[in-house]
Order: structure tokens, then C-alpha cells, then sequence
């Protein structure tokens, strides 16, 4: 069988949508990730996937294109396969892309949809009410027939040693950037950071892409080092997995860190749900007011002034999350009967071990399922069979 499941946002999201390929690619002897222009560079960080489609889709992205029907009709003859899974967001319709895979033959698609679908899909799912978009999409892969072959956590596929960037001396990682303005911690609130980690005795790697050199460099400072345009996708899940913290906004790095298996304080803007986008499988803090006007807004711009949400917090703020993550992974990993972060070897090995399952330990929050739930907790699969309808949709009970 040939398999295509379409994420068509962003980098995170397409590194959320990791453990249902994983489901997929199990059962299927090849698998197409239809993904845009944005989530391309972690469509190639992910295993199970044997080709990639990169399509900018006009329903999907910050700045969608116009509708040009030769560029859809391309896309529709480059589309080979028997069957599909539409990942979406609680947002989004999968009607669009259903439509086109109709046009391409797919004879079997599934996708969360709360609108009628028509003929458009053959598993209609309904997610449940709160869960975490990874949840989500193993949830619609499992409902389409795909159940999940492991623990469900995020993981890329090893990253490069970046030793040569970072010295081998412990560090946290502090990046400033993010996917839209609202997201974003100010330079200024960043930079202060970057001063109360290193005189707490952290080192500080400051990380960003190749349009944000200025304001790395700004944030750094003369206390951090700058790494500013220089890593790409795989470099940087390198530098994030040999972290023993990483300090980002709610945006792509922040799950790029939960794939390579590091604890991460998120400065969480409350523009979309913490319990749908928070960093997943991995020690964490949110910092940020999640009762903010601006909440559930799906804001690119904070709508009020000042940012409040996210600039109330403080360099200490940071420092004292950093010291609890930090402690708290540690405590983990001793109870597990492994070495500390910083007794550790290079983050790639350590990230290796990761992906063959070597660790499976890790502080779960709200809503989400250990592992140890889930290897006791085939009663709860089935009860959840029990209920589950897979033409007509399926609402899981928590």
C-alpha cells in the first residue's frame, strides 16, 4: 500500500505529526509527506517518510498564495497513492486537501472534520475536545487504521555532532526568535535572560536563523555565544539535543527540543491553547500569562500594548524554570538508572540512544499518557475501541 499523510503548516507542526507517520509507515509499504514550503526542512528530519511533496497551499500558512489552477492540476498528477491521512489543526478544514486527493484517485482518506464532508472522506474523526495536537493526529492515524508501534513521543532522525559549534562544556540554548511577532519574548527580556543564566554559572548558546544574525547578536551580547545563522534544520536539532535546557517561545524550537529529547522552558504567548501546542514528551514550564486578552486569538501581532503576556516575565523567571527543568530531567534520568545531562556524551549519541528507545522516562503534564500508562493500559485501548466508530467519527472520552 501506498500511504500520503498531508501536514501543510508549519515546522512544528510538522515535527507534531511525527508519531502518526510513524503509525503510518508500519503498515505501509511507502509513504508521501505532503507538507509546505515552511515544514519541508523537519519533513526531512523525520523517520518513516520515503518521499516528500512540498506544495504551498492557498487555505494553509501566515501568507498563503493565490489559487492558480495549473499549479493545483501539477500537484494532482504528482499525487500516487491508495490512501490518506489529513493532518490538521482544531482550526483548520481538511476539505481542501481532501478535494485535490479525490482529484488524484486516493480511494481511501481520513481527517478530523467537524463539517460535512460529503464524499470527500471515507473515516470522518472527531478529535477530542483538548487534546494535544501529537495525541490527535495518532489518534486519527489509529481511527483510519493505523494504530501507534511505539510510545508516541516526538523524535527527528539522529542530528550531527555540533560539538565543533557549541565546545563540549554543558550549555542552555536560549532562542529569541519565533514563527510570528506575537509569540516572540522581546530582545530586551531575552538578553537579560542570556545575563541571569551566566551569572547563575550556565552557559548560554543563543540560536537562530540566517534572517535573525542581528538579533542574536543582541542577545548574546558579550555573555552568550552566538550561533545566528548558522545551523540549519539538522544542526540545530543537534545543538538543541546536546542542551541541558532550551529557552524558546511557543514555536518550532520549542519541539524540535521534545524530538531530541530536551527539557524545555517555553515562554507560551497565549494566542493558541497551551494544552494543544505545549512542548511534548519532555520535562517543561510555560512561562506567560495564559489568561491574557489576547487568548485563543491565533494572533500574528499582540493585540495589546506592551505584549504583557510574555514581557511581564523576567530574566529570573527564566533562571528559576531553567534550574527546576534541568532538576527535574535530572531526577528522571537518575531514577531511570542513567547518567545526568551533563555526565552525558555528544548530543547525537545521546539523541541515537533516544531514537532506538533507550529512554523512555520524562515528566508528562495535563492530558497526556506515559508510557507506563500505555504498557498497562491496553484496557484503556480497547474501552476506547469499545467506543470508537470509524465511518460516522469517534469522540474519545478522557
Amino acid at each position: 500500500m501506498r500511504a500520503l499523510v498531508s501536514r501543510l503548516d508549519s515546522f512544528g507542526d510538522v515535527l507534531l505529526a511525527g508519531p502518526a507517520i510513524r503509525a503510518v509507515a508500519a503498515r505501509a509499504d511507502h509513504v508521501t509527506l505532503l507538507c509546505g514550503p515552511r515544514g519541508e526542512p523537519a519533513a526531512r528530519l523525520l523517520s518513516g517518510v520515503d518521499d516528500i511533496l512540498v506544495w504551498d497551499a492557498p487555505w494553509a500558512g501566515f501568507e498563503p498564495p493565490p489559487v492558480d489552477r495549473k499549479d493545483v492540476d501539477a500537484l494532482v498528477d504528482r499525487v500516487h497513492a491508495d490512501a490518506a491521512l489529513v493532518l490538521t489543526s482544531f482550526h483548520q478544514s481538511p476539505l481542501p486537501t481532501a478535494l485535490l486527493l479525490r482529484m488524484a484517485g486516493v480511494g481511501f482518506i481520513a481527517a478530523d472534520s467537524v463539517d460535512y464532508p460529503g464524499s470527500l472522506l471515507d473515516v470522518r474523526h472527531r478529535r477530542a475536545p483538548h487534546a494535544h495536537e501529537a495525541e490527535a493526529a495518532l489518534d486519527l492515524a489509529e481511527a483510519a487504521g493505523f494504530p501507534r508501534v511505539d510510545d508516541g513521543r516526538l523524535r527527528v532522525l539522529p542530528p550531527p555532532d555540533t560539538t565543533d559549534l557549541t565546545g563540549p562544556e554543558p550549555y542552555v540554548v536560549l532562542h529569541p526568535g519565533a514563527s510570528v511577532p506575537a509569540r516572540a519574548w522581546s530582545p530586551r527580556r531575552c538578553a537579560e535572560a542570556v545575563r541571569e543564566l551566566t551569572a547563575a554559572g550556565h552557559r548560554v548558546v543563543v540560536t537562530g536563523g540566517p534572517g535573525e544574525r542581528e538579533l542574536t547578536a543582541y542577545v548574546a551580547g558579550r555573555h552568550g555565544l552566538d550561533l545566528g545563522g548558522r545551523t540549519d534544520a539538522a544542526r540545530l536539532a543537534g545543538v538543541l539535543a546536546g542542551a541541558r535546557a532550551v529557552v524558546t517561545g511557543n514555536t518550532g524550537p520549542a519541539h524540535l527540543a521534545a524530538a531530541v529529547g530536551t527539557p524545555v522552558v517555553c515562554l507560551f504567548a497565549p494566542v493558541v491553547p497551551a494544552e494543544r501546542w505545549r512542548p511534548y514528551g519532555v520535562p517543561y514550564v510555560l512561562l506567560g500569562d495564559q489568561g491574557a486578552p489576547c487568548a485563543d486569538s491565533r494572533a500574528r501581532q499582540c493585540p495589546v500594548p506592551g505584549h504583557p503576556c510574555l514581557d511581564s516575565v523576567t530574566g529570573t523567571d527564566a533562571l528559576a524554570a531553567v534550574e527546576k527543568v534541568t532538576a527535574e530531567s535530572t531526577t528522571a534520568e537518575n531514577s531511570a538508572g542513567e547518567p545526568a545531562n551533563e555526565e552525558r556524551a555528544a548530543g547525537a549519541k545521546r539523541t541515537e540512544e533516544r531514537a532506538k528507545g533507550a529512554k523512555t522516562t520524562g515528566e508528562h503534564r495535563a492530558g497526556e499518557r506515559t508510557t507506563g500508562e500505555r504498557a498497562t493500559g491496553e484496557r484503556a485501548t480497547e474501552e476506547r475501541r469499545a467506543g470508537e466508530k470509524t465511518t460516522g467519527g469517534k469522540v474519545r472520552q478522557e
